[in-house]
Order: structure tokens, then sequence, then C-alpha cells
């Protein structure tokens, strides 16, 4: 499977909306709107800190990702680790995607071509409770590093991929 990562448009806030209030995401993103706020907020610092980007399979999108560098928000749970690791946060948002292989797929094709790009690594946090997000990280590549609070004093599950990580 091939995916096509486009950036994330202001047109994009209905379904990107509509991807957050799927059952499936509950309790694991905040409401749709704060979190449309946070990407507005991004795209509103001069630095640009963070790529947005829309997940497609076949022309239909499916899911968002975004990456910026782990150490660009001073998040103590990425504190030990090198210099220039790319975070990545996503959510699969169309339920016809669910089980069925996708989002380990986008998360490998999406981290093997940051680390082609130069990161010495890419990191994940998610909920330790979310298996399913874990699972898919590891299908992706990653590997358990550390559970650990985050800036918020909730414990998430810190886990790596880098270009020397066995698959």
């Amino acid at each position: 499977m091939t995916y096509t990562f486009r950036p994330l448009e202001r047109c994009d806030k209905p379904m990107f909306c509509a991807w957050l209030d799927q059952p499936h995401i509950a309790g694991w993103w905040g409401k749709a709107e704060d979190e449309w706020d946070l990407v507005e907020q991004d795209w509103n610092r001069l630095d640009r800190p963070v790529d947005m980007r829309i997940v497609e399979y076949a022309a239909t999108p499916f899911a968002y990702v975004q990456s910026y560098d782990a150490m660009a928000f001073g998040a103590p749970q990425y504190a030990d680790l090198p210099a220039h690791a790319q975070a990545i946060d996503t959510f699969l948002g169309d339920p016809a995607f669910l089980g069925r292989g996708h989002a380990a797929a986008y998360l490998a094709q999406h981290s093997d071509a940051l680390l082609a790009g130069g990161a010495p690594m890419v990191v994940v946090d998610p909920d330790p409770a979310n298996l399913r997000a874990i699972a898919a990280y590891e299908r992706a590549g990653f590997h358990k590093h550390r559970v650990t609070p985050c800036e918020d004093g909730d414990r998430v599950q810190v886990m790596t991929k880098s270009a020397s990580s066995p698959q």
C-alpha cells in the first residue's frame, strides 16, 4: 500500500472535526474544536514547527498525521532522545479504514521518510492504555522505550524508531 501525505488545509476543517468526533478516537484526543484551534495556532506561528498532513489512500483521505522536532515544545518525555528526533502525532479518522492494516502501513511509510530525510529517530507517545495504537506503532517498526509523565503529568508510552532499529 502506498499513501499520499498532502498538507492539511483550512477547507479540511469539517472532515478533521468529524473524524475527531468518531467513537474510536474519543478519549485519546481532545474535543474537535479545541484540536482545530491548536492547528490554527500552529499555522499562525512564524516558524511553522509542525508539519500537518492528511493521509490519503487511492485519493481518499482517511487519517491525519503531524510531525515536528521532538525538542521544539519542551516535552519532558522526549528529553533523553537525540537532537533533531522527529515526533509524530496521528489519528486514523475514517472508521472504514480501521482493522485493515492501514495505520501501521502509513506510519511505517511516513516514519521511514522522516528517517530517510535525516531524522536520527522518530518518536511517538501514545497513552499506555491505547493498546490499539501501540500495536499499530509496533507493526510500523517502533519499539517501547519507557512509560513516563508528559508535560501535563499524564503517563505516556514513549516509543522510538531509528534507521538502525530492527524491523
